[in-house]
């Protein structure tokens, strides 16, 4: 049997581990100082742009969080994050970035394994595709990086190196001479 100043105790105890639970859901840390920590996709997570189903595509996903949303905006390729991203009308703060470390994650059915997007190495123009065709290649590991480049070809880049013109999402519709 418990004490009334016992049972407030873990009463209090189990309010906070679920109010932790609740935070680390929304990418929140639990601590106070709101640090940022990416947010796993599941089989019902869509994409912002199109709301295509990411887990039904093949190549990196990344997430958006922007200031004073719980919840990341989830894209189903990485072009389309550095999409928006790099759109001068982009206005919204943001927060954090994060893109698959395709070092590790499978590459036909990526889970897990995010990386702060800043930190990555790239590749652009290899042979892989994405959800949506061509598609820019994430790695923790420049190593990493340049085995992929070596074996599907494309250019390994840092983040600051990938350019609007790199992810433009008409797919290829602006340059094709046949329309």
């Amino acid at each position: 049997m418990c004490t009334h100043h016992h049972c407030i105790n873990r009463r209090r105890l189990l309010l906070a581990g679920a109010a932790s639970g609740l935070l680390a859901a929304c990418g929140r840390s639990p601590e106070g100082g709101g640090a940022l920590v990416p947010v796993e996709i599941d089989r019902s997570t869509s994409c912002a742009l199109d709301g295509m189903l990411l887990a039904d595509y093949p190549g990196p996903k990344a997430q958006i969080h922007y200031e004073g949303r719980a919840e990341p905006d989830f894209f189903c390729d990485t072009v389309e994050m550095f999409s928006i991203y790099l759109n001068p009308e982009q206005v919204r703060a943001v927060r954090g970035l994060y893109v698959q470390d395709m070092g590790k994650a499978n590459w036909d059915a990526p889970e897990g394994h995010w990386i702060d997007a800043h930190g990555a190495w790239y590749v652009a123009g290899s042979r892989r595709h994405g959800s949506m065709g061509p598609t820019i290649a994430s790695f923790a590991e420049e190593a990493d990086a340049r085995r992929f480049a070596t074996e599907f070809g494309g250019k390994v880049l840092r983040f600051a190196e990938v350019t609007p013109d790199m992810v433009v999402l008409d797919g290829g519709a602006l340059h094709d001479q046949r329309m």
